[in-house]
């Protein structure tokens, strides 16, 4: 079978943004050009996680793609220890020590200026996609939409995690002992690789254990410092403040966050769009890349519509009638286009993607 997780695109070589003397790597996707769009991993991974399958999707969809690692993650540097080093205690503590949610945000308008980009989309995945939110929060100027995967809305914090939360996964991840060294590396990506695999697609041990050997050196496993990510506090705007075009992908077999983590994100949000995935856990497998990359394209055209028709408003150029039509197609996790990229939607707006997933399989 294709080994869905080797990335045989080509990458720019690694660059680093500086915020003050935070120096953040990032590569962008050679010859992918079109809508910027920046990606954001989640809590301790690498820019590596982001799956090569999805990648070359969005290019093709006509997205230029560029990837960074977060402060304390990958070939970023890493922040000064603190005295909380159980990621468990910093989230529920909220205890942040070493810097401040705001401060990550800034890391991604670094990246930002450094590849040259004015305004872009942002994609995150799980505590990458809640970056992504406050980012949109903080630097609505520079933010063009926002794509939210995997993750808690940017309002919930300390105790109030736990009602979106599946411990079982995390625990178990937290018990874990692996040996020191590169060979612990590995090990400790495949254990999490494995562990948030979604349920619905065929998960290859071989493969994985490979990718895994592949990105051990990219940066060192470091609880620590998933600590202090974790920890992070906000003080920024409410997720209802957000005037950004939103679209949230949750998996429903999710074995770290409930479908609830989604829905609370997108009823916070006016206009915003649910996208659920049968069969799919805390990743993003290779068969959905497609349907993906498709939903994140339709999010972007749907803003450009409106861009063009406020345009035409504010200048009386036009009319913008036809324009801003369409643009409403996108309000209130708005289904009826996405019967022709995800299959059906349910009573309560949620698109279920299993058709147009199942096609990829």
């Amino acid at each position: 079978m294709n080994d869905p997780y080797a990335d045989d695109l080509v990458w720019t070589p690694v660059r680093y943004a500086h915020n003050g003397p935070v120096a953040l790597a990032h590569d962008r996707l050679d010859g992918a050009h079109g809508t910027p769009l920046l990606l954001v991993m989640g809590l301790g991974t690498n820019r590596f996680w982001w799956p090569a399958a999805l990648c070359r999707a969005l290019a093709e969809a006509g997205f230029a793609v560029a990837r960074y690692d977060q402060r304390d993650a990958g070939g970023s540097t890493r922040m000064p220890d603190t005295s909380v080093r159980n990621p468990f205690k910093a989230l529920f503590g909220r205890r942040g020590e070493s810097y401040t949610s705001e401060d990550m945000t800034d890391d991604a308008v670094a990246v930002l200026d450094a590849l040259g980009w004015d305004r872009a989309y942002v994609f995150g995945h799980s505590l990458g996609g809640v970056i992504a939110q406050r980012i949109a929060l903080r630097h609505p100027d520079r933010v063009r939409g926002v794509v939210s995967s995997s993750a808690l809305s940017s309002d919930t914090a300390g105790p109030r995690v736990l009602r979106h939360l599946r411990p079982g996964l995390p625990l178990r991840l937290a018990r874990a002992r692996f040996p020191e060294g590169r060979e612990g590396e590995v090990e400790a990506a495949l254990a999490v690789r494995r562990g948030v695999a979604s349920p619905g697609y065929p998960f290859d041990e071989e493969a994985a254990r490979a990718w895994a050997r592949a990105q051990a050196d990219a940066g060192p496993r470091d609880t620590r410092a998933q600590s202090r990510q974790i920890g992070a506090q906000w003080h920024g705007p409410p997720l209802r403040a957000l005037r950004r075009p939103l679209l949230v992908l949750h998996g429903e077999q999710d074995q770290l966050l409930r479908l609830s983590a989604a829905r609370a994100t997108a009823r916070a949000v006016p206009g915003s769009r649910l996208v659920t995935f049968p069969g799919v856990g805390h990743d993003l497998p290779a068969p959905l890349a497609p349907v993906v990359a498709r939903e994140v394209r339709a999010l972007a055209d749907a803003a450009d519509t409106a861009d063009t028709a406020e345009a035409a408003e504010a200048t009386g150029v036009g009319d913008a009638s036809g324009a801003a039509g369409v643009a409403g197609a996108a309000d209130p996790v708005d289904t009826a286009g996405a019967a022709d990229t995800a299959g059906a939607a349910d009573a309560e707006g949620v698109v279920d993607a299993e058709g147009a997933a199942a096609a990829g399989r």
